[in-house]
């Protein structure tokens, strides 16, 4: 891994207001530490920082370069960043002293190639992981590590042991936990067949048991009762007018 250069120095921590001051010269405040090294307050320039945070992968070593010679030529990985809540602004930065004959542990990307064999048959890749722990030299840690997928069909999962790391990176894991899988389609429910519909004015369509009457018409017992009311008086009418013959 290449290394870039950090500019800073160290800066007062009183008064309090004294950050403030850091922060309108451009410069981002920061801390110092490793474990050889006590903390130590300092300053970075802004446009570097955010630099090597833009391409870096946080993992990038770094080499100081100050006027202190109590910082100058020291090699740091970016350890974690506070930023504002709103603006993204980079508040502050904590940088980690690494030793270069020595390995540490970071975590590094990953990068997912190819098109899986699952996904032509219409499933979904579905990365499970972003990134993995690995131990490694300071100067051999990896940008990303790439995963082809292309073999995957669906249901088909890539664990973490089988992915080759270059070089003497080793992978640092307890249990063999899956990277990346092709899940199957989305399935949708199957439509529910729905109930037989009397059609409005259809000739002899009688309405289903319970189903509501068409409007203004009244229900087969009442139109009953109504017709058996009509009928009577129209046969009394009839008997009078046979007897008025007779």
């Amino acid at each position: 891994m290449e290394t870039g250069e950090l500019a800073c120095e160290i800066r007062p921590t009183k008064p309090k207001s004294a950050r403030y001051g850091v922060r309108r010269e451009g410069r981002v405040p920061a801390v110092l530490y490793g474990p050889k090294t006590s903390p130590i307050p300092l300053s970075v320039n802004g446009i570097d920082l955010k630099s090597r945070v833009a391409h870096a992968a946080s993992q990038r070593i770094m080499r100081l370069k100050s006027g202190s010679s109590e910082l100058d030529g020291k090699h740091v990985i970016l350890k974690d960043i506070q930023r504002a809540p709103v603006s993204r602004e980079i508040l502050h930065a904590d940088l980690y002293e690494v030793d270069l004959n020595r390995p540490i542990r970071v975590s590094v990307p990953l990068r997912f190639v190819g098109k899986a064999a699952g996904v032509g048959e219409g499933g979904i890749l579905a990365p499970l992981v972003r990134e993995v722990e690995v131990e490694c030299l300071p100067l051999e840690i990896p940008e990303f590590f790439e995963v082809d997928v292309t073999a995957l069909g669906i249901h088909d999962v890539i664990h973490i042991s089988t992915i080759q790391f270059a070089g003497n990176v080793k992978p640092i894991f307890d249990t063999d936990y899956p990277v990346v899988s092709v899940l199957p389609p989305t399935v949708e429910a199957a439509p529910v067949a729905a109930a037989a519909e009397v059609v409005e004015g259809a000739e002899g369509a009688v309405p289903a048991e319970g189903a509501a009457a068409a409007p203004g018409a009244a229900p087969s017992g009442e139109a009953g009762k109504e017709g058996e009311k009509g009928a009577a008086p129209a046969a009394a009418a009839a008997g009078k007018k046979e007897e008025k013959k007779k």
